[in-house]
């Protein structure tokens, strides 16, 4: 009798759990994409939201930098959260706050309103881990491994696909227009996660150190605020100085408290393992050089012709100079779970952060036509896409299955901050390289950049190469 349907119900059991099956993988590509799309909204709009809300341009920037930051504080504690049971109601309580953020950006309401919607978007930052550890509590190992790599992925490129979208409806239907794009998609991934989102295994606990949670938050916002306050540190070198000797101690009083807590928010003890140090000081440098990059492109796209140099696009055609990185860091994405059958997670880091560099010289020679910028974004794309594909496998290879979400979201954090360090670097830089009374930095400023864009990758490549010279001792099911 075993099989027989028993009114229809055993026959129809299994189709719909090949369905759910069927619905878990895109779903999690989904819902990375939209939340990493909808945090970068911030970087097109940001001349449109100084204009719309009558702000400065540096008071327009925290729409970007406060989601970076709420991101960044949210991802450590829904990491924790991920390891426990309730890690279906985390993803859905977290999107809940995104559509809700989302909400805020397209009312009518006052500045320091569309500020709040902004953080709360940023929040959906920390959902890329739990997806991850959905993807390995919930597949086949094999296929978890490469849906893992993909998610890692999409969470990068999602900026290149929200950017266009982004400027070409700024363009046509003003700012509330745009960030109206962000209330569709996240409503639409809170309906997807409803729907597909399985519950954790049985057997799991997760609190959260809720102390830990606030020392990290105090750092993270000074690191942040360091990185995108390039001002500060032109004028006020001292205050500067002394808040990053804060922050610095901060982080050292989080790590202590992590490691005498039985519930720590992440665990630092598993941080410590050469692989895991090597592949979070990896992620740090080479963010730097990656996003350093993107915004070296990017804004001499922008440059007018008056500066002797850059094309002048707006921002919806320089959007389109994305799109490039999008799709080679897909197809990077897409082959590199094929490659690390034959060549190791680390040596793939190593190789990725050559191309990378590779994308550097590339700028650095070659900028005087579209052709050449398209051509280095896409370079860059592709470095970054397999940097990202093989970052998860360095990191869970010594990491038990229950830690993926709680391992994964410290890697995040480390990547935030590299990329906001990124951005300072290029900042500071271009700064320095503008003379006095001209707006625009002269275009030695950007050969130089790249020059430190290519330390910065060959620094990322030792460490990776360091880290394939030691085999893990054990790997964590």
């Amino acid at each position: 009798m075993t099989g027989q349907p028993v009114d229809g119900v055993a026959a129809n059991a299994f189709p719909a759990a090949r369905s759910e099956a069927r619905l878990l993988v895109p779903a999690l590509m989904f819902i990375a994409l939209v939340v990493a799309a909808v945090a970068s909204l911030g970087t097109p709009l940001i001349t449109s939201v100084a204009t719309s809300f009558h702000v400065s341009l540096g008071s327009a920037q925290w729409t970007l930098t406060v989601a970076l930051l709420s991101g960044a504080v949210a991802t450590p504690v829904l990491g924790r959260l991920g390891a426990g049971p309730h890690r279906r109601a985390a993803i859905l309580a977290t999107l809940a706050v995104v559509v809700a953020g989302s909400a805020l950006t397209v009312l009518p309401l006052p500045f320091a309103w569309l500020l709040a919607g902004r953080a709360a978007q940023g929040v959906g930052l920390g959902l890329t881990a739990l997806m991850m550890g959905v993807a390995r509590d919930h597949l086949p190992e094999e296929r978890s491994a490469a849906v893992i790599a993909l998610i890692s992925v999409v969470s990068i490129i999602g900026a290149g696909v929200g950017y266009p979208l982004a400027a070409l409806l700024a363009e046509f239907g003003g700012v509330r227009a745009a960030y109206g794009l962000g209330l569709v998609v996240t409503a639409a991934a809170l309906l997807t996660a409803w729907r597909s989102m399985p519950e954790a295994p049985e057997g799991r606990s997760a609190h959260v150190d809720v102390a830990g949670a606030v020392v990290l938050a105090a750092a993270l916002l000074l690191v942040l605020f360091l990185a995108g306050e390039r001002d500060l540190w032109s004028r006020h070198l001292a205050v500067a100085a002394g808040l990053a000797v804060v922050a610095v101690v901060l982080l050292c009083v989080w790590a202590v408290i992590e490691l005498r807590s039985t519930t720590p928010l992440v665990d630092v003890r598993a941080v410590r393992h050469p692989a895991v140090a090597g592949a979070n000081l990896a992620m740090l440098v080479g963010g730097i050089g990656m996003y350093l990059l993107l915004t070296l492109i990017t804004r001499y796209a922008q440059t007018p012709h008056d500066a002797g140099y850059g094309f002048g696009l707006t921002t919806f055609v320089a959007g389109l100079v994305l799109i490039p990185f999008s799709v080679l860091g897909f197809v990077a994405g897409k082959l590199t779970p094929r490659v690390r059958t034959r060549i190791a997670d680390p040596l793939l880091l190593a190789g990725s952060a050559v191309v990378v560099g590779g994308g550097f010289a590339l700028f650095a020679a070659a900028r005087s036509n579209l052709a050449e910028l398209f051509a280095g974004m896409g370079v860059l794309g592709f470095g970054v896409g397999g940097f990202s594909a093989a970052m998860p496998g360095v990191i869970l290879a010594v990491t038990p299955k229950s830690e993926t979400s709680s391992a994964m979201s410290f890697n995040y954090v480390v990547r935030s901050v590299g990329y906001s360090l990124g951005s300072a670097v290029g900042g500071l830089i271009l700064a320095a390289g503008t003379g006095p009374g001209h707006l625009f930095p002269d275009d030695g400023a950007y050969t130089t950049a790249a020059l430190v864009g290519m330390g910065a990758m060959a620094t990322t490549t030792l460490t990776s190469l360091a880290l394939a010279r030691r085999r893990p001792s054990e790997t964590n099911p």
